[in-house]
């Protein structure tokens, strides 16, 4: 099977039926908000202890009376340090063993949580590529490969850093000591920084080596149902039998990568950050899954993927406009008991920020004009939508996990905004900032909300055997053009943020 017959069955899953795979994807963006929820918890934990023992009221007048200005620590050291032992009484109120306990539970947990997540979704991913090549339905089979391969998954991730730890000290220590030889025999620095050169290149080489292995292993897996140590030895395999088709990934996924790093490099100089990282999402790292899918697959001769769709790339686009809008407007007027619930979860977390954010009245103030200096309006636009079109896509993906990661991204999110709007210098500056672009904007983080707490439902009912795969794979493939027509709405606020808020907003000046 020729090159050229993987690049068509890449291009034509991704058009003829987008929301049977890129749900995963979105998944795999997620796995940081549901990891998140730990820490969210453990804070959570922690204030409520500090605040039912009375140390937290202890530590807040401690820190009433100290200095907010510190000493020039160059100009006059013995009066900063006497200035740091003023918050020993804060420390001791705050770093209790107990506490201390907690952050370090909090921090073991949320990493095991966001690896064996990582591994499950990875594994989703991948089952869901080579289920599309055949042209069966992806969801289903991500859902039930995410099952059966998470623990292969993770063993590969768990073996590949046990390698790349032991070339980095085997090299690094090799080249410490052929360096020092070098040094003492010849006399020459040097020499010794010649041979660490070319070590380090012969470590590059090594590294690029192993990621090479590993990048068809999780194929493999999938492909041939085969254990941790049987893909490793299946992708030497392929590699030896085609070596065209291996060094055509790595060409494409390596150069693919570098222009996409140069591009967003390039978009960071004007404060665009939030837009590569959707594209990511949503193309490259589909688009790469699929082609090392396609190549691999198609050497085992099980490459069979969907025709390409006779209709136009911007008549395919138009439609699927259309359908998410309708989609959108259908779930809002289905699940109004749903978003009642989360406009005041809303509501009620923007007034706890609001609250704690008191005692940083004066010592701490944000302004909404000093965020706007340097400005760029098309690249705002562009960042605002980015942004806020990630996190909806997150946060309502992120509920499927039992509903509480997408209601604690609600949470976290009305806490700052309390915050920000308790300590602006110009409240009234910032409430005509906020008001022509958030009537769109708000109402998006809603539904995207509400559709990760229907999500969750869906994901809770299949938990327990009350519902299908098939039935959550609906309920994810519906999510997917619902959160098309939250885009919408998105889009239409970063125009407003970016072109029009800046400046309207000034003639409250």
């Amino acid at each position: 099977m020729a090159l050229s017959d993987s690049i068509t069955a890449v291009v034509a899953v991704l058009r003829r039926r987008p929301a049977d795979i890129l749900p995963w994807y979105l998944l795999g963006a997620a796995v940081p908000a549901v990891a998140r929820v730990i820490p969210f918890l453990a804070l959570t934990i922690g204030f409520l202890y500090l605040e039912v023992t009375g140390r937290l009221a202890a530590a807040q007048e401690a820190v009433t009376g100290l200095e907010t200005d510190p000493p020039d620590p160059d100009a006059d050291p013995e009066a900063f340090e006497e200035w740091l032992t003023e918050f020993e009484p804060v420390v001791e109120q705050l770093l209790t063993p107990g506490l201390i306990l907690l952050v370090a539970v909090t921090i073991v947990a949320t990493l095991l949580v966001g690896v064996v997540l990582y591994a499950a979704v990875t594994a989703g991913q991948l089952t869901a590529c080579a289920a599309r090549l055949r042209d069966e339905r992806g969801l289903t089979a991500g859902l039930a490969g995410a099952r059966r391969y998470w623990l292969r998954f993770l063993g590969l991730y768990v073996l590949e850093i046990l390698l790349w730890l032991a070339v980095f000290l085997t090299v690094g220590i090799g080249v410490a000591l052929v360096a020092a030889l070098v040094a003492v025999a010849t006399g020459s620095m040097l020499v010794a920084g010649l041979v660490a050169l070319l070590a380090g290149l012969v470590l590059v080489a090594v590294l690029a080596a192993v990621r090479a292995l590993f990048a068809f292993a999780p194929v493999s897996v999938v492909v041939d149902d085969a254990t941790v140590v049987g893909s490793l030895s299946n992708t030497v395999s392929f590699i030896r039998a085609r070596p065209v088709r291996a060094g055509f990934y790595y060409l494409v996924a390596v150069g693919t990568l570098l222009a996409f790093s140069v591009v967003s490099g390039v978009l960071t100089l004007v404060d665009v950050t939030a837009f590569p990282s959707l594209v990511t999402v949503v193309l490259v790292f589909p688009a790469l899954d699929l082609l090392k899918t396609a190549l691999y697959s198609g050497a085992r001769g099980r490459l069979s993927p969907p025709a390409m769709p006779e209709r136009s790339l911007r008549g395919q686009f138009s439609d699927g406009v259309r359908r998410g809008w309708t989609e959108m407007t259908v779930f809002v007027r289905g699940t109004l008991g749903t978003h009642a619930l989360v406009v005041v979860l809303a509501v009620a977390s923007f007034w706890v920020g609001w609250e704690l954010s008191e005692p940083l009245v004066g010592p701490v103030e944000t302004s909404i004009s000093a965020r706007l200096e340097g400005h760029i309006a098309p690249a705002a636009a562009l960042e605002f939508f980015g942004n806020n079109w990630l996190v909806a896509l997150t946060t309502a993906v992120s509920g499927v996990v039992l509903v509480l990661p997408a209601i604690a991204s609600l949470l976290f999110n009305g806490l700052v905004m309390g915050l920000y709007a308790r300590t602006e210098v110009a409240p009234m500056e910032l409430l005509a900032f906020v008001i022509p672009h958030g009537i769109f904007e708000i109402p998006a983080i809603f539904i995207a909300t509400a559709l990760g707490v229907h999500l969750g439902l869906a994901g809770w009912r299949t938990m327990r055997g009350r519902a299908t795969r098939a039935e959550l794979a609906d309920a994810l493939e519906r999510a997917f053009w619902v959160l098309i027509g939250v885009g919408i709405l998105l889009a239409i606020a970063a125009v407003i943020e970016g072109f029009i808020s800046p400046y309207y907003f000034r003639l409250f000046l």
